[in-house]
């Protein structure tokens, strides 16, 4: 028994067209709001700290690098800039005996980045492990 009438019936299909282009439209789409930025250098924030303050160290020495390159150790100018004369100054600031002191470095902000690495290979030199940096408190808006 054959209750088809006529010929062959068409088998149902998938037309991908429509699809293709509705897909084609979603990525224009996508293409023409996505914003594309291109940084052309990178933003660097100062640190600060929110401590509610520092444990108190009993031997110190603060080396203080202003923007204009000159250096002091504990409020003392070193004559030269490079690594050996900073040793030396760290050298003379060093206390006899005692606990090894800290090495707080208070660089300015506009100083030069070589200056600070300076006083970190005379630290190194001078035997001083113990080197720290000095933060502004954050301020509040």
């Amino acid at each position: 028994m054959n209750f088809r009438r006529g010929g062959s019936q068409n088998e149902p299909e998938i037309n991908l067209v429509p699809l293709i282009d509705v897909m084609l439209v979603i990525i224009i789409f996508l293409m023409l709001t996505t914003t594309f930025n291109k940084t052309a250098g990178l933003e660097i924030a100062l640190p600060t700290a929110a401590a509610s303050g520092a444990p108190t160290v009993s031997e110190e020495i603060v080396v203080a690098v202003t923007a204009a390159g000159d250096i002091f150790v504990n409020k003392r100018p070193v004559g030269d800039k490079n690594v050996d004369a900073i040793a030396r100054s760290l050298t003379n600031a060093r206390p006899a005996s005692g606990p090894e002191p800290v090495v707080i470095i208070n660089a300015d902000a506009q100083a030069a980045h070589q200056n600070v690495i300076n006083v970190m290979q005379a630290a190194q030199q001078a035997g001083l492990a113990r080197v720290t940096f000095a933060t502004q408190r954050e301020s509040k808006r």
